[in-house]
């Protein structure tokens, strides 16, 4: 058996398609002993020259995933002034895809992990909008981005699902006279609650057509005016209450009520990202 062999994986992200590659092929040989070594975040050629100074005494290879050109060519100098065997796995596939699309790549480190980070946070905040509708759990009030509150059909549902395609975090709480309104939302910053209102006859056919498309009589006290302007008073006091900004959503779409909120929360700076 020869001596153990080194694989330095050098990227200016995190490295890890470098390393998976590596593994892949070296599964390929009975190659014995050998050891990788991942050096990530590679962004100036001084830690090129500090890798290189390590692995000219080495039996070893270097593969990276660099595509900055100024340290991508570094790499390959020093390669072969040293003699040693550099594997660049990203220009091949950059040069390829550049002949196919027709113009010059961003060479921006990381995009991948940007859009798999930026995926997962949709996941999350998705499912977050589901975990925390309708006041199911209170404990999300404290953890989302914002939490919306109004009465029975004023688009709190559709709003945190909206805003959850957008990596928002959104907890809705409905406002029933009859039920005192959790105390955690008066434990958060006020700007991070979004009342939501309509009018009246607005909600009062939206509340008619529900309950047409359950199979009930549309003359339950749930859609009478009466009990619309009573859960309204009450919806109104408790906003006032709580100090926060409110949105009559009567004729917004869904789009356009979500891009108010949005410019609330920039506005406030509200998001962790």
């Amino acid at each position: 058996m020869g001596k153990e062999m080194v694989v330095y994986v050098l990227s200016d992200s995190i490295g890890e398609t470098g390393e998976q590659v590596a593994r892949a092929a070296i599964s390929q040989f009975n190659s014995g002993k050998y050891n990788i070594k991942r050096f990530p975040y590679i962004t100036e050629e001084e830690q090129i020259v500090e890798i290189f100074d390590e692995a000219k005494g080495e039996n070893c290879i270097i593969v990276f995933t660099i595509v900055i050109e100024k340290l991508r060519n570094f790499i390959l100098e020093n390669a072969k002034k040293y003699n040693i065997q550099a594997i660049d796995l990203m220009t091949p596939v950059i040069n390829a895809v550049k002949n196919v699309v027709g113009h010059e790549p961003k060479r921006e480190p990381g995009l991948i992990r940007k859009l798999d980070e930026k995926y997962f946070r949709k996941v999350e905040a998705i499912e977050f909008a589901v975990k925390y509708d309708d006041g199911k759990d209170t404990r999300g009030i404290k953890l989302a981005d914002i939490v919306l509150v109004g009465i029975s059909r004023t688009s709190k549902t559709p709003l945190s699902m909206y805003l959850a395609h957008k990596n928002i975090k959104v907890a809705n709480i409905p406002l029933v006279p009859e039920v005192s309104p959790p105390k955690e939302l008066f434990e958060i910053d006020p700007k991070k609650i979004i009342g939501l209102t309509a009018n009246p006859i607005k909600l009062n056919e939206i509340r008619k057509e529900r309950l047409k498309a359950l199979g009930l009589s549309n003359t339950a006290s749930y859609a009478s005016m009466d009990r619309i302007l009573k859960e309204l008073e009450y919806s109104e006091k408790i906003m006032k209450k709580l100090g926060c900004v409110v949105i009559d959503v009567s004729n917004k779409a869904v789009e356009e009520s979500a891009n108010i909120i949005m410019e609330i929360i920039k506005e406030n700076n509200l998001l962790r990202v």
